[in-house]
């Protein structure tokens, strides 16, 4: 076991937890931060996407001593309110209907419009494969990325 001091959505955070633990179950279980989602362990799903650094990437697969040190952003540090753009947009599309992939589904959209403010739908298809929604909204993500865009 390790003590890690965390920067996570702008706070500091201290978990003792081996240097090993995935970022996911120190968020998830250590934080009890329940946002960022397990869906297949394997970094193949996209639902545990956070920010590192301003980056999407897996959490499932992503120790807590690779974090160690750099900004981490969680579904809950986008905004206190569900106010950020992408997520005004997911509500006016309508997205979710399970719900269970779409903080992944929005961390990456959110560093996509980071880097590419007026993404093309290739942009939008590169940024956001990946990304599994069971339930099949993918035409309803698109357009809630294109509508963030205009109005982000």
């Amino acid at each position: 076991m390790e003590v890690f001091t965390l920067n996570i959505n702008g706070e500091k955070q201290e978990v003792n937890v081996d240097p090993n633990t995935p970022i996911l179950w120190v968020l998830r279980d250590s934080l009890q931060m329940m946002g960022t989602k397990y869906g297949c362990g394997i970094a193949q799903c996209g639902a545990c996407t956070i920010h590192v650094e301003g980056v999407a990437m897996r959490s499932c697969q992503l120790s807590v001593a690779a974090v160690k040190g750099k900004k981490i952003t969680t579904i809950e540090g986008l905004s206190e309110n569900a106010s950020h753009p992408l997520q005004e947009a997911w509500i006016e599309h309508d997205v979710p209907q399970c719900g269970y992939c779409q903080a992944g589904q929005i961390m990456s959209a959110a560093a996509l419009l980071k880097d590419k403010p007026n993404p093309s739908d290739a942009d939008i298809d590169a940024a956001m494969n990946g990304n599994i929604c069971r339930c099949g909204t993918y035409t309803r993500i698109k357009a809630a990325i294109k509508t963030a865009a205009k109005n982000g």
